[in-house]
């Protein structure tokens, strides 16, 4: 090890005396002179600089109907004008502190589930549900829907303030009238379609499984406390709630009517889903609206 020279003293001295008196070792003193807080990282330079990058995320997230959006959904929006890798997005938005929180995964079933309850085909598993939801004036309020299994797509909606099962009826009546065209008796006879719902009472009761009867709407009921049989609905009510419920604080069952109706839309067009590809409901179905023609048309 070459000598250093003593500013006090004026005198040349070794550096391993000089680390021994201060207590270091050499190869500390090498890693001090050593700067690595600019070195450049290994590889091809990217054509898209970090900067850049960082001011794309920011704009999309400032402009997004959605909140809580993870790295690749981001990811599937910004490739579409902007090169920059997936693992590449991630690791950004880890340092600048943009990720969506991680949620917990817990499960409080009795018994275990390991069927499947995604449908290859439209219209042949419908899910529905009821959440209470609280308005300063109206007090407690139920909402009611239905959604499609093969893309999450939800086809009907409904609030009350009494959540019965006539309420619980609404939303499947509206369905059933939006993609058959009539609720006349049998109606739903040979559809091939079944009706997933858990053990509430609204669903349990005479009156809704009469309905169900007169429409020839077969029923599929969910296991007890087994809350991933009817997990696409429940899915989409916890989506709900972080984009609706957990950010307003309504006066009214009318103004939250509003602001559902609104999201309902924007869900339905823009939501993008995992296990669609990244596609929306409607994005998904239209997709494979297209791709039944064209096999129709080839086999002709």
């Amino acid at each position: 090890m070459k000598e250093e020279v003593s500013e006090s003293q004026q005198k040349a001295y070794p550096v391993r005396m000089i680390l021994a008196v201060a207590g270091m070792s050499s190869s500390t003193w090498y890693d001090k002179r050593t700067s690595k807080k600019n070195k450049e990282r290994p590889g091809p330079k990217p054509r898209v600089s970090e900067e850049e990058i960082i001011r794309e995320i920011k704009k999309e997230l400032g402009s997004s109907r959605f909140v809580g959006l993870g790295y690749k959904k981001l990811h599937n929006r910004i490739r579409k004008h902007l090169v920059v890798g997936k693992n590449r997005m991630n690791r950004i938005m880890r340092e600048q502190n943009l990720l969506a929180p991680v949620r917990p995964k817990s499960n409080g079933s009795s018994r275990s589930h390991d069927g499947r309850i995604i449908t290859m085909l439209p219209n042949r598993m419908w899910g529905t549900d009821g959440k209470k939801f609280y308005t300063i004036h109206d007090g407690w309020c139920w909402f009611f829907s239905v959604i499609d299994h093969f893309n999450d797509e939800i086809l009907a909606w409904h609030t009350s303030k009494i959540g019965d099962r006539f309420a619980a009826l609404e939303p499947v009546r509206v369905s059933v009238k939006r993609v058959f065209g009539s609720l006349e008796q049998d109606v739903c006879q040979n559809t091939g379609l079944f009706l997933r719902a858990d053990h509430g009472s609204q669903y349990d009761s005479k009156d809704f499984q009469k309905e169900l009867k007169f429409l020839n709407l077969a029923y599929s009921p969910a296991f007890v406390r087994s809350p991933q049989c009817n997990g696409i609905i429940e899915r989409f009510h916890r989506t709900l709630d972080e984009q609706v419920f957990d950010l307003n604080v309504f006066t009214n069952i009318e103004k939250t009517n509003i602001a559902i109706e609104q999201f309902v839309h924007d869900y339905n067009l823009y939501w993008q889903i995992h296990r669609l590809g990244l596609k929306s409901p409607i994005e998904y179905r239209e997709s494979f609206e297209s791709k039944s023609v064209g096999n129709l048309l080839y086999t002709k």
